[in-house]
């Protein structure tokens, strides 16, 4: 009889999901949403998740956190847990892990080096969408290496979002020159890569400031740091800063190996905003985003992308770094703040020789290193006699 019950409810799971993609075109998805720890009320991730399953019918939003006092919308589901930032975070691992989400819209999340997440914002000046790659995270530690994986990256987001031949500029920070030599250097290799071009009377790829008001391409490649301050401008202009009002948010994460889509909003994020994330989000788990960035990489990698990340470590003089042999891995339940992105790798080799284990990674407002809370004190002793912080 539970053998049978087992398989009525199967059935009965699957004839769901072909009525709903019947009704709405779209595969049915569950999206997390950790629902916690923002600036605003708890309204705006109730009302954030019932604009996002109005508007599309086969989205359910499952919030991760305390239940709210409020009503909860019809339709979302709740994955109850603790208040705290590592009890939201637990919650949420422990649903993308069994399966019980697809995908995770988050306030925060310590990507590991290598994994950076691309955000869209709606540029001003036309109403256009455009990709910012990236925002948060941290694709290299080397910045030249970091620019030319963000642009690959944005394109890999692009295409899953629907656009076939993206349009790519490299916004005229430090090393940007640089970067579009080599992605030229690799579209005559053969690299399927079609750049726009500025506003300005002089043309060009290198985008000025006029050119993300216009949204004059589709792919905006630039550092992190710059591209998290570029989204909290486009998003909080019209509020002063205190309430991101438009967007989609931080964006998926996206990195090579990664394959979670964990979006990122801030917490100074609107319902509008995280309401775009959910729909963001759903659309990347939909188009098999962490498949779309293994065959964008393998491509650049046809037409030479490791050969021009080998040739600006070799620019740089980045001698390799001494081996230093990590301890045995331990759960890294905290975090230190306060490192600059240039010295994060060297901090953790300087934990590792004082046999403590620790790990580079991006959280949402800078670099952290990862370690067990039970070596907090001593790391941050550490770390500080060695200048790190």
């Amino acid at each position: 009889m539970a053998s049978q019950n087992y398989r009525r409810a199967i059935l009965g799971k699957a004839l769901e999901d072909l009525v709903t993609r019947a009704r709405s075109g779209r595969a049915p998805c569950r999206i997390g949403l950790m629902a916690a720890g923002g600036e605003h009320s708890d309204t705006e991730f109730l009302s954030a998740a019932a604009v996002a399953m109005k508007e599309d019918a086969a989205l359910t939003v499952v919030g991760v956190g305390p239940r709210p006092a409020g009503l909860v919308p019809a339709g979302m589901d709740w994955i109850e847990t603790g208040c705290e930032g590592n009890e939201l975070a637990a919650g949420m691992e422990k649903a993308l892990e069994d399966g019980q989400i697809q995908g995770a819209v988050a306030l925060h999340y310590p990507f590991p080096l290598g994994v950076t997440t691309v955000g869209r914002v709606l540029t001003p000046a036309l109403g256009k969408a455009m990709f910012v790659a990236c925002t948060t995270g941290m694709s290299a530690a080397q910045r030249q290496q970091a620019l030319l994986r963000n642009a690959v990256l944005g394109m890999a987001v692009a295409r899953a979002m629907g656009l076939t031949s993206p349009a790519v500029g490299v916004l005229n920070v430090d090393a940007a020159p640089q970067v579009l030599r080599a992605l030229n250097r690799m579209a005559e290799r053969g690299y399927d890569l079609r750049l726009g071009q500025s506003v300005r009377g002089d043309g060009g790829s290198l985008l000025r400031g006029n050119d993300l008001l216009a949204g004059a391409v589709d792919v905006c490649v630039t550092d992190t740091l710059t591209g998290n301050i570029l989204m909290k401008l486009f998003s909080a202009f019209t509020s002063g800063g205190a309430y991101e009002t438009t967007g989609w948010g931080y964006g998926p994460s996206v990195g090579e190996g990664w394959n979670r889509v964990v979006s990122i909003v801030s917490r100074a994020s609107g319902a509008p905003v995280m309401a775009n994330a959910l729909a963001y989000t759903a659309a990347a788990v939909r188009g098999n985003l962490p498949d779309v960035v293994a065959e964008e990489l393998r491509r650049a990698r046809a037409a030479g992308l490791d050969d021009e990340l080998a040739a600006f470590e070799k620019a740089a003089g980045a001698a390799p770094a001494a081996q230093v042999q990590a301890p045995p891995a331990e759960p890294t339940d905290e975090e230190i703040h306060g490192i600059d992105v240039l010295d994060l790798e060297q901090a953790v080799h300087c934990l590792w020789k004082e046999n403590i284990y620790a790990e580079a990674a991006m959280g949402c407002t800078g670099p952290v290193v990862k370690l067990a809370v039970a070596h907090l004190e001593k790391a941050r002793e550490i770390l500080k006699a060695a200048g790190y912080i």
